[in-house]
């Protein structure tokens, strides 16, 4: 079969293959690499797009006729390349390179300051040659001492190099590979390229891994090329070009040709001219199955639901979607040396957990872990990054009453930040006297309570205050206010709050020498004493409220770090319905519960049917034997009798029950009737009374001969009753 017709265009069913790099992930991850027979001979055999899928295992040429195929169906201008590349890229060998940047979602779009080209330019610092030039005179050591350092540190840079460097391959240059090429022109691709199917990231056509072409092939073509490739830069892919590019077959039209030719019959059928004689020769059709690829593929799609990628210092490993009991997707390992023994970063994705948990990340050098949320936790938590030092917290401000951004909790402070209060804070910080503001004490003595505020426009600048300071042991209040438009420093108050009373003295009165004033502008009025008491008032209240404050902070510390043991127990992972696992998991709890529904109704259809749990045990046959029927009749009419006497037994107990009550009661009020009220009496009165009732109804029970005298007569009867039994 001609290599050209196993190519098999198939238009891609799902958003993620619509672009050349989700296909390239997905023929990347989904295939496991099988080596070829011979590194520098061709394959002799080349299976099916549809048989790769398959087996899930492929080499270079498969692996390429399968993701061309699917790029041809995506509308690029694809096609496999064969030709000889390094060790590195046949073997699927990443050792050597750095690992790409994982995409989280994020983009930076913080907008790029613009030089402004009116700035003026620094001046240039005037120097004495006359000093400089005793000064290279004696620095002569000196610069022989750096040189020898540069020569040291060369060496070093050398010697590392050296580590890293590969051995050498005695077969560079002939390993054969198969590779995809992409023209310019189609899905508004600029630049030729290529892609490699086994790793699935794409390069310029002039990388130095590859070292050749001998041929290019689609499915309307195969081309030869004819240039020399020692240097594979200088190849041109104008495959139109017959004096670089030898078409195998002559007169077959290319995807290009066809294109225009359909334009052509178009534009003459709308001009009513006739259309040109013979149409060209044409490729066959695929002889390959068309190429189906499921939505289980996409999100299963790593050999055995695992694969791990070596870098250069850094190792990758993927899992399928709710394969892992923690909703792991990918994990990335970071490392100091070449040898990846010591472990510097650790990175993990997850997806479809509970506690909305999105990245996490563990540095071992530091000691830090960083925690990623999705929006819809409890108190709006977006991310955690703790330490045995610190905890360090960011919130959705828009979703909290408190407006709250960050808070940073260590062991001597708490820090806030927020964003859009109606009274204008912006920061808040707390500091503790002892430095246990992470241990699990309740209450811990603050030392300060610092509070800074955005401009008020609403109040003039000598009333708005900019930074507000309690000092707790010291009982000092200081205030500093927004800074004028003319001023350098701003407007400040202290308050000395007062004494208080205490059992050997009054109270200390609130004085003029309680209040000290910086004000700026000399043409602002002094204010009252009264008014100044006043404003003390409200600053004792906002103390308050600041304590409080920071103590509900410290709370909602405490909670986030329990409740996030909790999580990490009690795990559950979220399956979205738009997913297969997601509906494999709806369908069977679909079939459990119309299971539960049948067996309910089942055993509610049979809650009168006695004979049901001794069949049962027989497997509900279709006839009896003597002896199943005559235990099967023994067992229902002993079962009776211990049930009538079990039921007599239960009424006696009430009844003695409600005797000893009403004796004991009794009891109390003889003892206590002397103190008692007129309520009281009227409420024991009307005890006995429900009492004496209730042990009436009882005795009734007893009397009657439903229990004691009848129950011969009943159990007569029900052995009649299961003689005449059709299953009997």
């Amino acid at each position: 079969k001609f290599v050209s017709t196993t190519l098999r265009p198939t238009a891609a069913e799902h958003p993620e293959l619509y672009h050349w790099r989700g296909c390239a992930a997905f023929v990347s991850d989904f295939l496991s690499l099988k080596p070829l027979e011979s590194p520098v001979n061709l394959p002799r055999q080349l299976f099916s797009p549809s048989m790769v899928l398959r087996n899930q295992s492929a080499t270079c040429f498969e692996a390429a006729t399968l993701l061309c195929s699917m790029l041809i169906g995506a509308h690029y201008e694809a096609y496999c390349v064969s030709g000889y590349a390094s060790r590195e890229l046949c073997e699927c060998d990443q050792t050597h390179r750095e690992c790409p940047p994982l995409d989280d979602g994020k983009k930076d779009v913080t907008p790029e300051p613009q030089q402004n080209k009116y700035t003026l330019k620094p001046k240039k610092k005037p120097h004495s040659r006359f000093l400089l030039q005793p000064a290279s005179r004696g620095s002569r050591p000196t610069q022989q001492k750096t040189k020898g350092q540069r020569k040291s540190l060369t060496f070093d840079l050398s010697f590392l190099q050296r580590d890293e460097e590969r051995p050498a391959d005695d077969l560079r240059g002939l390993r054969v590979h198969c590779w995809v090429l992409v023209l310019a022109g189609s899905r508004d691709v600029e630049n030729n390229f290529f892609i490699d199917p086994l790793s699935g990231n794409g390069y310029a056509t002039h990388a130095q891994d590859f070292l050749g072409v001998e041929s290019v092939w689609d499915n309307y073509n195969y081309y030869v090329n004819m240039q020399d490739c020692s240097n594979g830069s200088d190849v041109v892919y104008d495959l139109e070009d017959l004096d670089r590019w030898e078409p195998v077959l002559v007169g077959v039209t290319s995807k290009r040709q066809l294109t225009d030719q359909v334009l052509k019959r178009k534009e003459n059928r709308f001009l009513g001219k006739v259309e040109p004689g013979p149409r060209a020769f044409q490729m066959p059709q695929p002889w390959s199955r068309c190429i189906i690829i499921s939505k289980k593929d996409l999100e299963q799609r790593y050999p055995g639901g695992k694969k791990v990628t070596h870098y250069k210092r850094a190792k990758l490993e993927k899992f399928g979607l709710y394969l892992q009991p923690d909703g792991l997707l990918t994990r990335l390992t970071t490392y100091k040396d070449l040898s990846c023994t010591e472990v510097e970063l650790v990175k993990e994705w997850y997806q479809g957990r509970n506690d909305h948990l999105e990245h996490r990340e563990f540095n071992q050098v530091l000691q830090v872990t960083t925690e990623h949320f999705q929006p819809g936790r409890r108190c709006h938590l977006l991310l955690h990054r703790f330490s045995e030092s610190e905890h360090e917290m960011e919130f959705n401000s828009s979703a909290r009453a408190d407006s709250l951004v960050r808070r940073v909790l260590s062991k001597s402070a708490i820090t806030e930040t927020f964003k859009g209060r109606f009274d204008f804070l912006h920061y808040r910080q707390v500091t503790f006297s002892i430095p246990d503001g992470l241990s699990d004490v309740q209450h811990i003595p603050l030392k300060k309570v610092e509070e800074r505020f955005h401009r008020n426009p609403t109040l003039p600048l000598s009333e708005d205050v900019a930074r507000r300071v309690f000092l707790l042991p010291e009982g000092k209040i200081q205030l500093s206010y927004q800074m004028e438009d003319f001023a350098t420093i701003p407007s400040r108050r202290l308050f000395i709050k007062p004494l208080p009373a205490t059992e050997s003295r009054r109270a200390e009165d609130f004085t003029s020498t309680n209040v000290r004033t910086f004000q700026v502008d000399p043409s602002v009025k002094p204010l009252s004493r009264l008014a100044l008491y006043r404003i003390l008032q409200d600053l004792l209240k906002h103390e308050n409220s600041a304590v409080e404050n920071a103590k509900d902070s410290r709370n909602e510390i405490r909670d986030i770090m329990l409740s996030r043991e909790e999580e990490e127990r009690n795990l559950q992972l979220i399956f979205s319905p738009w997913t297969h696992a997601g509906a494999a998991l709806a369908h069977k709890h679909h079939k459990q519960k119309l299971k539960a529904a049948e067996q309910q109704e089942w055993q509610l259809d049979r809650v009168d049917d006695y004979l049901a749990p001794y069949l049962a045990n027989l497997d509900f046959p279709d006839t009896l034997s003597s002896t199943d029927f005559e235990n099967i009749v023994a067992s229902c009419l002993q079962e009776f009798k211990e049930r009538r006497t079990t039921v007599s037994n239960l009424i006696k107990e009430h009844q003695r029950k409600l005797s000893q009550e009403l004796r004991e009661k009794q009891r109390w009020y003889q003892q206590n009737q002397d103190l008692l009220s007129t309520e009281a009496v009227e409420e024991y009165r009307h005890y006995c009374s429900e009492k004496a009732l209730v042990m009436e109804v009882v005795q009734r029970r007893l009397d009657r001969c439903w229990y004691l005298e009848e129950t011969p007569g009943k159990v007569r009867a029900f052995h009649e009753q299961l003689l005449k039994s059709p299953r009997l």
